[in-house]
């Protein structure tokens, strides 16, 4: 293991009381322990459910509840924070030119002082293409625009003056083995998974191969899942998994950050 333990949570803005609730969220986080705090890239709240394949099945009902814009967000969160690494889970590729977004990405690494985490995805919630006027294609289009954009996000990020302040982490999540893995072994600082242990142990697998066949050393890639209790997180330790998230849903009375407690302290036991 070259990565330390580390614990992340994604606070959701959609359904807070108001922006003041979210923002305090964040602080609090922060101030618990949390080692990395992220947001999401939607425009609209998805009211969804895990599926067995581990994607979210949407509900008949898509209602407009409160919620507001990740990297506007995000550049406040760089100067409301100083410790935490910050980021979404993930970035909607369609949504920005790669070009802007690496500039983006490059002025929130600065405003933070260097602790952008860069969480990158195809899309997949069709209501906010739709809202927005975004092509929202198939899943084949989507991840073909994917694939072509992030060389272009990197090239940028090379040839901005001035440069980030660190190399910003690139964050990749899924399984797919047709593409979203190859993606993940030519392009990923950490890849990020909501997966069982022994499904993850398979895809893990995979990806070493792929890894060495992109001419990369696997250790460069750091390992993250989706947090499902101290027992499975005791497991994915010793597959090599060093980065853990959970997800905070608002509701009325704002955030219970109980789970994420519950990590920090696992996380304190295992280091």
């Amino acid at each position: 293991m070259t990565n330390p333990i580390r614990v992340g949570v994604q606070l959701w803005p959609g359904g807070t009381p108001d922006y003041q609730t979210w923002r305090a969220a964040v602080i609090t986080a922060e101030e618990l322990g949390a080692d990395a705090i992220f947001g999401y890239d939607h425009f609209h709240k998805p009211f969804a459910i895990p599926s067995e394949d581990g994607l979210p099945q949407l509900l008949p009902e898509q209602p407009d509840v409160n919620n507001f814009e990740a990297w506007t967000a995000l550049a406040s969160w760089g100067e409301i924070t100083h410790r935490a690494e910050i980021g979404l889970l993930v970035t909607g590729i369609g949504y920005r030119n790669p070009e802007l977004l690496a500039d983006m990405a490059r002025t929130v690494d600065h405003i933070s002082g260097g602790r952008l985490i860069l969480g990158l995805g195809s899309g997949w919630y069709e209501k906010d293409y739709t809202e927005y006027g975004y092509d929202y294609g198939t899943v084949k289009t989507r991840m073909d625009l994917f694939e072509e954009s992030l060389p272009r996000l990197e090239q940028r990020l090379e040839r901005l003056v001035p440069p980030p302040v660190h190399h910003i982490p690139i964050l990749i999540g899924g399984m797919g083995v047709r593409r979203t893995l190859p993606i993940v072994a030519k392009h990923a600082d950490i890849w990020h998974t909501f997966a069982s242990v022994d499904e993850y142990r398979r895809k893990n697998a995979i990806l070493r191969d792929l890894v060495a066949e992109a001419g990369r050393d696997e250790k460069q890639i750091e390992r993250a899942v989706h947090w499902t209790g101290r027992d499975n997180a005791d497991a994915f330790l010793r597959e090599g998994v060093t980065l853990f998230t959970t997800e905070i849903h608002p509701t009325d009375q704002g955030y219970d950050f109980s789970e994420l407690k519950d990590m920090i302290a696992w996380r304190d036991q295992s280091r």
